[in-house]
């Protein structure tokens, strides 16, 4: 059966702290490591009163040192923000603290509005550089050359893997092209998956990094013991992508009982198709949402994006997403022989 892993923007829930949802993601990581997942992945944004992992290779750091096992990584860094060099420094250094276990996912969005890019002190232009920059960012981990006058220290000579994410074709073809596993980020941005992957998958070019194509599918799981549950939770990610669309992004709220009641029809449409790559109800629910997914991509793994207000619910969440994974190995195992 495919890994599953966990997608983390460390949410800011209404009337708590950044400091406690760095906490709750230190938490759901030992927990997700228990569970088996594979990797735990925290995203880079900007000026959002919801996320706490603005400043992404420090939590990286904080969450793999508060775990043994699992791979922790970037979901992504958003490379437009950053020189190639500071982040080869930044993971090559996450990469010698815990050798083995750290990923590094690149996008080429900068996770953030034009205003706060400037903030951010970058040339908002720069993600027309994104394919040189990876180049660059992919060089400085090559074994150290003494005619190259500047190396990441630490960094020369890591194994440190680079993902490329995306939301449209773009980053399928330049992850075909240099031959690096590719993201999909179908959980806020799913009308391009089925094309990025073939284009993806057709175009891939063998290289060092890896011999055959590699797609992660990002997917939102929102599960509880009944379906009424599991979409009652929903409403807090649906809420949340509601108040961007105003331009008016707060913190995660807590759900409600009838979220049609306070939002017009045409509002509620639109975030319905943005989210529609989501598996939300009881475990039987989530397991033929998530079967049909895995049927309808191919992918070779599926990283699981749990936005739920509070947080032990969160953390059953993850546990119901890992017993469908367990059936769902049982299923085909059994379908094998």
């Amino acid at each position: 059966m495919i890994p599953f892993s966990v997608l983390d923007l460390s949410p800011i829930v209404a009337g708590n702290t950044p400091a406690q949802a760095l906490r709750n993601s230190l938490d759901l990581a030992q927990h997700a490591e228990q569970l088996g997942y594979n990797r735990y992945w925290v995203a880079e944004h900007h000026n959002m009163p919801g996320v706490a992992s603005a400043a992404t290779s420090v939590v990286i750091g904080y969450i793999a040192g508060g775990t043994q096992t699992i791979r922790v990584g970037a979901g992504g860094i958003m490379l437009p923000n950053h020189s190639p060099l500071i982040i080869a420094e930044q993971f090559g250094t996450l990469e010698s603290l815990y050798p083995g276990r750290i990923d590094l996912g690149l996008g080429r969005a900068p996770g953030a509005d034009q205003a706060t890019a400037r903030a951010l002190r970058r040339d908002v232009n720069n993600g027309d550089s994104f394919p040189q920059d990876v180049v660059e960012l992919l060089q400085y981990f090559q074994p150290g050359d003494t005619d190259q006058h500047v190396q990441a220290i630490p960094g020369v000579d890591l194994n440190v893997p680079v993902w490329i994410l995306g939301s449209s074709l773009f980053g399928a073809q330049l992850a075909a092209y240099l031959g690096l596993p590719y993201a999909f980020a179908s959980h806020f941005s799913p009308a391009q998956l089925m094309r990025a992957l073939e284009v993806y998958r057709s175009r891939f070019k063998p290289s060092a990094y890896l011999s055959e194509p590699y797609a992660m599918v990002a997917v939102n799981v929102v599960a509880a013991d009944t379906d009424r549950e599991a979409e009652r939770l929903f409403t807090s990610v649906q809420q949340q992508f509601l108040h961007i669309r105003r331009g008016k992004a707060r913190q995660m709220q807590p759900p409600v009982d009838d979220l049609a009641a306070q939002w017009p029809e045409y509002e509620l449409a639109g975030i319905e198709q943005v989210l529609s790559c989501s598996a939300v109800g009881s475990p039987e629910t989530v397991q033929r949402g998530l079967a049909n997914l895995i049927e309808q991509t191919k992918a070779d793994e599926l990283i699981i994006s749990a936005p739920i207000f509070d947080h032990q619910a969160r953390k059953h969440s993850i546990e119901i997403a890992a017993g469908v994974r367990a059936n769902l190995a049982v299923q085909q195992e059994t379908a094998s022989v």
